[in-house]
């Protein structure tokens, strides 16, 4: 039975990236699809594990032959998923889970309608731009940048099917597993599943 793909967006600074890891962390069944992207890495990221590193000539030549489920620019550098690797893995049954922005996500739902997309939301913006700051990766220009594009970011919030606040972060992880696991115990999903047992009690 094909798998599950699971779409997470949030504004920068919610806590999106964390909470990510720690789902990943707690269930073995969900991969991370790991994106493309031109932007340099952070101290402490692997090529590889947090971002596939190209430079903005191979990322465009991967484009232009179709190789992206989506792709988006984000503070001038660009981002993509790798559309065979997300297919192979869901064909052969594992649920995959994708950390990408509004654009990505709206790009995703038509190729891929079944996709289930969850919100990450801050408990305030005074709590995201704490968060911002907290991080002393940027300059108070790029904070005001990503300030306003969280705005632009939640005005699509209403496009996902579930939306999660990140006030403390272990109640927000449970709530991502909760959906997780609901979204697995379908009836559609689990009939397909357990066709056999269920046929039994006819």
């Amino acid at each position: 039975m094909p798998g599950n793909l699971f779409v997470v967006s949030a504004p920068s600074g919610a806590g999106k990236t964390t909470l990510v890891r720690k789902l990943v962390a707690a269930d073995p069944a969900i991969r991370l699809s790991v994106s493309y992207t031109t932007r340099p890495p952070r101290p402490g990221e692997v090529n590889g594990k947090d971002y596939q590193f190209v430079d903005r000539d191979r990322f465009e030549a991967m484009l232009e032959r179709g190789e992206f489920l989506e792709s988006a620019e984000v503070f001038g550098n660009r981002y993509g998923t790798s559309q065979r690797w997300v297919r192979e893995q869901m064909a052969a049954g594992t649920d995959i889970l994708l950390e990408i922005d509004w654009q990505g996500a709206q790009q995703v739902r038509k190729l891929v309608p079944q996709a289930i997309g969850i919100f990450i939301l801050p408990p305030s913006m005074e709590a995201l731009l704490q968060r911002l700051n907290s991080r002393a990766q940027d300059g108070p220009e790029v904070i005001a940048r990503r300030l306003a594009g969280a705005r632009d970011e939640i005005g699509h919030m209403g496009e996902f099917d579930y939306v999660i606040i990140n006030n403390k972060l272990d109640e927000a992880l449970q709530d991502l597993l909760a959906v997780v696991r609901a979204e697995r115990l379908t009836l559609a999903k689990q009939a397909r599943r357990h066709q056999d047992l269920i046929n039994r009690f006819k």
